[in-house]
């Protein structure tokens, strides 16, 4: 029997890279899957990214995803599609509650 690796919450893994290829297109890195619940948190509450508790890697990762038309606005008001609510509830799901 091999050894079993217990995932750490927020960590990075392979099925977490490989979820996000299929869903997104590309691998995501630590900096995006951490900055997800973060996203998820605003939405459900103010709608408003507080600028002060994003650094410039999180705001090149936010013009990504404006890019991709997953995300509109930002710091004055933000809103995300349905497809990206679907998309960065399952990574997060996989990254901070499904740990086997």
């Amino acid at each position: 029997m091999g050894k079993i690796i217990e995932q750490k919450r927020g960590q990075l893994t392979y099925r977490i890279k490989e979820k996000s290829l299929e869903l997104l297109g590309y691998q995501i890195d630590q900096t995006e899957l951490r900055l997800l619940p973060y996203i998820q948190f605003v939405m459900v509450n103010e709608q408003l990214i507080d600028v002060a508790k994003i650094n410039a890697e999180e705001r090149k990762i936010l013009q990504k995803w404006r890019d991709k038309e997953l995300i509109e606005g930002g710091a004055t008001g933000i809103s995300i599609t349905k497809k990206f609510w679907n998309i960065l509830t399952e990574l997060i799901f996989l990254g901070y509650v499904d740990l086997t």
